[in-house]
């Protein structure tokens, strides 16, 4: 549904933004800088901020928007790992308290690790790296110690207040005449939504997982994602963030209702069997926007889902 639907689109402007964005951060040599206390900074010239705060591995933080001088995140940042879960388990708290080591590689990418530990068989393993002056690319690898089933990272970004409505795009819009659209997450429609990728993927949803403490959630079911894109967007709508992933990585996006104070986002990554020894991959794009138009961003994923099918 999303390819037929993207390809009506008239891709000519933003993909001339796309190109520019690419070339731009060739030329400024995109890359984290080592910084004191185990943090790496950045300054793409549009965002500004820390990976691993004080060392902590809690994503992007203190991120800026250099043009508007607006803060974007708060509380546990960009993209952090936050629960992590398999058939009815849930491995430990917050994946964001686990030990681990980060290292810089040698094209300003940075790899993030957490070894396996007797209450978590498996090592988990993330390199955060920019693919542009506004667009960060991590993928997320999973090496199993043993058998891992409907395995689960539930990926978590905290924007700031200035970003206070969500949006998933689904397949049918209630309020586009069930049409594609980008869906707004209102509280008449429950507090804490998720939009799965099919049926199919509704017993992980429903297993148990949800229950375990602490902060148990229970998540009303929205329409079915037409694919992993989601964002937040100003009042004015002037400035937005997105994050999308390809469709086999994600089983499901997240969000609070509009105005809830997490102002948060949250792709499920994986819903998968990985056996023992098994080594997988999960990736995800975050990309900051201005006056930009649903089909704009559309055009962006369409742009990223082309890459990603190209490597």
């Amino acid at each position: 549904m999303l390819i037929r639907y993207v390809k009506t689109l008239v891709a000519f402007p933003i993909l001339l933004l796309v190109l520019s964005v690419s070339s731009a951060g060739e030329e400024a040599g995109l890359r984290f800088q080592s910084g004191e206390n185990g943090e790496y900074r950045f300054d793409t010239g549009v965002l500004r901020g820390v990976l691993q705060p004080s060392g902590k591995a809690q994503g992007l933080a203190s991120v800026v928007h250099v043009p508007s001088g607006i803060r974007l995140d708060q509380g546990a940042g960009i993209f952090s790992y936050y629960r992590v879960l398999a058939t009815n388990k849930r491995y430990g708290a917050m994946a964001w308290d686990w030990p681990s080591t980060s290292k810089l590689l040698p094209d300003g990418a940075v790899e993030v690790s957490r070894p396996a530990a007797p209450d978590r068989p498996f090592e988990l393993i993330a390199v955060y790296r920019w693919a542009g002056p506004a667009t960060l690319d991590l993928e997320t690898t999973v090496k199993a110690c043993e058998d891992l089933d409907d395995f689960e990272v539930f990926l978590a970004s905290y924007f700031h207040e200035a970003l206070p409505s969500p949006y998933v795009y689904v397949a049918a819009d209630p309020d586009a005449e069930g049409k594609p659209g980008f869906m707004l997450a209102v509280k008449s429609r429950g507090d804490w939504q998720m939009s799965p990728r099919d049926d199919g993927v509704l017993g992980m949803i429903r297993d148990g997982r949800w229950r375990k403490e602490p902060y148990p959630v229970n998540w009303v079911v929205m329409p079915q994602m037409a694919a992993p894109l989601c964002l937040r967007r100003s009042t004015d709508k002037s400035l937005g963030v997105v994050v999308m992933s390809p469709v086999t990585d994600c089983f499901a996006i997240a969000t609070p209702y509009e105005g809830e104070t997490h102002y948060s986002l949250y792709p499920s990554l994986f819903g998968r069997d990985i056996q023992a020894g098994q080594t997988v991959k999960a990736r995800a794009r975050f990309v900051v926007t201005t006056e930009a138009s649903d089909r704009d961003i559309l055009t962006l994923y369409q742009d990223y889902i082309r890459q990603r099918i190209g490597r």
